[in-house]
């Protein structure tokens, strides 16, 4: 048997957990022949919920799961974690400000980020998902200094689905003949869905759709697609957030397919001119479980425009807590 590989979820009473974790058990990000370890965090107050959520992990009787445990304390749930999934995040109540938001997961970040330097492998990888995922994803970063920050990355992966699936529907053609696809910036309002690189079925995807639609429709669509969906189904995009989480960390860990890149939020370089130390979303490859943002993209003056605005809220989020990062 191979050594089983130990994930972690925090907020693992939530929905978002409840769609990834029967997946993690089926195989699906590491496939039908590896085992793992479930550690699962929740607060206190969740973790009778927590248990209800186990007994039917359990009654899945999956030959895959090694172990599985339950932890309310992030430093125990984090120990020697290999792959750490922060999909927990205080969500915005009535009358809270965006401000106060940003407060109240910094506060949870910033112990999980210490945990995470105490606690896990060094070779972790950590996906936030918990929103405000870019800001979240910098907190816990910058709280983890024993770790290499590349060892963190924030979720874009969902927009980057979701403007995939747009504009494969709108060209009438199947998913898997679109490519180039790229989301700059925050994962919220101001991020940039970019099609000035992408391609259908090998044709430049802007000579397909017209410019009228695409600046017009398309990218608000992308922006506001979480929205759309509570609007209609009355509750957040749990299951293509949990999908989308999965295919993050499989690329990550196993590779893009050669020629193409996917969306991730990841602690910049200064590669286009973003300012370094930002987790921002950017065009990325990765080989051998290492990360690698794509060079040598031409930007014109509408990308450059809304790539700026993006980085512009991201610097304000970080200004907003930067007393909780080191």
């Amino acid at each position: 048997m191979k050594t089983p590989v130990k994930i972690a979820v925090s907020g693992a009473a939530g929905q978002i957990s409840y769609s990834l974790l029967f997946r993690l058990i089926g195989g699906d990000l590491l496939g039908p022949d590896q085992p793992i370890s479930l550690s699962l965090l929740e607060v206190p107050q969740a973790l009778v919920h927590l248990e209800g959520v186990v007994m039917e992990i359990q009654d899945c009787a999956s030959p895959l799961l090694h172990e599985i445990t339950c932890h309310s304390h992030p430093e125990a749930a984090f120990d020697q974690a290999d792959l750490v999934f922060l999909v927990g995040a205080f969500p915005r109540g009535p009358g809270m400000e965006r401000r106060d938001l940003l407060e109240v997961n910094a506060g949870i970040f910033s112990v999980q980020g210490r945990a995470l330097n105490a606690a896990a492998k060094r070779g972790v990888k950590v996906l936030v998902v918990g929103n405000p995922a870019n800001t979240n994803a910098m907190i816990a970063q910058r709280n983890a200094p024993d770790l290499p920050p590349e060892n963190f990355s924030a979720m874009t992966r969902l927009d980057h689905n979701r403007a995939v699936s747009l504009l494969a529907n709108r060209c009438r053609q199947p998913i898997g003949e679109v490519q180039g696809v790229i989301i700059w910036g925050n994962h919220s309002t101001t991020q940039y869905p970019d099609l000035h690189h992408a391609t259908v079925n090998g044709r430049p995807a802007l000579d397909e759709v017209g410019r009228d639609w695409y600046e017009q429709e398309f990218i608000g669509a992308v922006q506001n697609r979480g929205a759309e969906v509570i609007r209609i189904r009355g509750k957040s995009s749990a299951a293509s957030g949990a999908n989308a989480a999965l295919d993050h960390m499989r690329d990550w860990i196993l590779g893009t397919p050669e020629g193409r890149w996917v969306s991730m939020a990841v602690c910049g370089d200064g590669s286009y001119g973003i300012e370094p130390g930002l987790m921002f979303s950017y065009p990325v490859e990765s080989r051998d479980g290492e990360w690698s943002i794509v060079q040598g993209l031409d930007i014109d003056a509408f990308s450059e425009a809304q790539i700026r605005a993006s980085e512009a809220e991201i610097k304000l989020e970080r200004d907003m807590v930067r007393r909780l990062m080191p």
